[in-house]
């Protein structure tokens, strides 16, 4: 399940279920608005069977909220580049199952991936 957070901008969202990738918006779809960021968010998340969320918000990129159970992505990019970065990390050959997501904090930005992985002691780098 692709999750994301409700500072991700409709047009964003229209533009992913355009493409054919299924999403539930926080205070939509799943949730309710204004959740408390990871106090609200990170408990919904465990209710999830394998969530992968996505979040404009700088916080949920912490190497402390790894999760076999779930991937968080930062995403690092314009408000209005956001559903063409989700569209590629979840196209990216590394990460294209929901099962190479899981266990992962990912900060996707221009030229590279930074990636937190549940048992891994350093950050890794991925290039696009």
């Amino acid at each position: 399940m692709n999750v994301l957070d409700e500072n991700i901008i409709d047009s964003q969202r229209q533009q992913l279920l355009a493409r054919g990738i299924r999403v539930k918006q926080i205070g939509y779809e799943i949730g309710r608005k204004s959740m408390k960021d990871r106090n609200g968010i990170i408990p919904l998340l465990h209710q999830q069977r394998r969530p992968t969320f996505f979040t404009r918000d700088a916080d949920f990129y912490d190497p402390k909220l790894r999760h076999a159970g779930y991937c968080l992505v930062y995403l690092d990019v314009h408000e209005n580049e956001a559903a063409e970065y989700i569209h590629r990390l979840l196209r990216h050959p590394t990460f294209r199952t929901q099962a190479q997501r899981m266990g992962k904090v990912i900060r996707v930005r221009p030229g590279r991936l930074n990636v937190w992985q549940v048992s891994e002691k350093v950050e890794q780098v991925v290039a696009w």
